[in-house]
């Protein structure tokens, strides 16, 4: 048998072989039964081993049938269930750079006027996707069926699908009374008093909407609505009834309407998601806070208060541990962000960090009243804010 030439002295090996006890064969023989039995170690080590569990390196979401994806702004993850835990890794203190969508199953009914809109919102259940075709829906509209975490409820449309609530002096354009688990995604809101009303609503999300020429707010989460996430709208042209009223976001109620709205109890709208959002043309805050409220955030938003008339500042914090993260500000009357204490109690414990306030306005870029325990971060930074960057030193 010839030997490949590739430099190995061959000869000198059979010849050391065949001087060894018992010959070449034995030696050769012994060397392939030491490597199969290695070579039968590896294989039960490895079939021993625990199989990979699926999702075992991140958090598993909900599964969404494919059907019509909305595109929205640039955020962070939509959590699997807002609110029922708190997000693996590190919690970013700057906008997330990522896109999202929220993706809305093949439709189960379509409707394409008003009365069908009605018809599909009161017969609404578990699992049913609601899509809008494109047009004009005069009227106001109600949603109150209950969906389940895994089968939500979903209303979807593009922005040429418009619902219409005839005037700014009353009305609700979308209320949500008790509409558990819902997916609120793509139209147009305008006309109506309020855009967007929630009451007693909770693991749902408001995604993606154009909610403009509103007479108070443009959306309102209250009446204990927790967990909740109210992501990359775009609103504007508010407070066209009164000027005070003019939030684009508020959650909440003041303790003023306890009586009238939670039987006189605080209003517990806790751990509610404000991200992502661009606000502006708003006569009162982008975004208030109210007293009652627990342990929500508002991360990633943009704000331009030229149009506030109502109020003294984008933001205003009147509940507890709230955190206040990556937001982007510009043009304020007084300061960029504000912490209150109105009730007792309340107007605590809550962190700024990794904001940009450009105030061009004669206050702070954050100011507390009371101080408290709240915090503003140095990595904030306070751009044209005559009072500096906050009335407390950093931390």
């Amino acid at each position: 048998m010839t030997q490949p030439d590739n430099g190995f002295d061959w000869p000198r090996l059979r010849q050391r072989l065949a001087a060894l006890p018992g010959g070449p064969g034995l030696w050769l023989g012994g060397a392939a039964l030491l490597i199969a039995v290695i070579a039968l170690v590896i294989s039960l080590t490895a079939s021993s081993a625990p199989a990979p569990v699926a999702g075992a390196t991140g958090p598993v979401g909900p599964t969404i049938p494919a059907g019509e994806t909305i595109t929205t702004a640039p955020v962070g993850t939509l959590p699997a269930e807002p609110g029922t835990g708190p997000a693996p890794g590190p919690v970013p203190t700057e906008p997330v750079a990522t896109t999202t969508s929220l993706t809305c199953p093949a439709a189960t009914v379509t409707v394409a006027d008003a009365a069908g809109l009605s018809a599909a919102l009161e017969q609404a259940g578990p699992g049913t996707s609601i899509a809008l075709a494109d047009g004009v829906y005069p009227g106001t509209f109600t949603a109150a069926a209950k969906g389940t975490a895994d089968r939500p409820i979903f209303l979807c449309g593009g922005a040429g699908a418009v619902i219409d609530g005839g005037g700014v002096k009353k009305g609700y354009g979308l209320h949500l009374d008790g509409a558990d688990h819902w997916r609120i995604a793509g139209f147009t809101v305008r006309n109506a008093q309020k855009g967007v009303m929630g009451d007693g609503v909770n693991h749902s999300v408001i995604s993606g909407l154009t909610v403009t020429a509103i007479g108070d707010e443009a959306i309102h989460l209250r009446k204990f609505s927790s967990d909740n996430v109210v992501e990359n709208n775009v609103i504007s042209d508010t407070g066209n009834r009164r000027e005070k009223f003019g939030e684009g976001v508020y959650i909440g109620s003041a303790n003023s309407n306890w009586s009238a709205i939670t039987g006189g109890a605080p209003d517990t709208s806790d751990r509610n998601v404000v991200r992502g959002n661009t606000i502006s043309g708003t006569t009162a805050e982008a975004v208030d806070i109210k007293e009652g409220t627990t342990g929500g955030t508002v991360t990633g938003n943009t704000f331009d208060g030229s149009a506030v008339t109502g109020a003294d500042s984008w933001v205003d914090v009147k509940g507890n541990n709230w955190t206040i993260s990556g937001n982007t500000g510009q043009r304020s009357p007084a300061d960029g962000f504000q912490t209150h204490q109105v009730y007792d109690g309340w107007g605590r414990g809550n962190t700024f960090t990794g904001n940009i306030a450009r105030v061009d306005g004669p206050g702070y870029g954050f100011h507390l009243a009371p101080v408290e325990d709240n915090r503003v971060a140095c990595d904030n930074k306070a751009i044209g804010a005559a009072e500096g960057l906050a009335n407390v030193a950093c931390s």
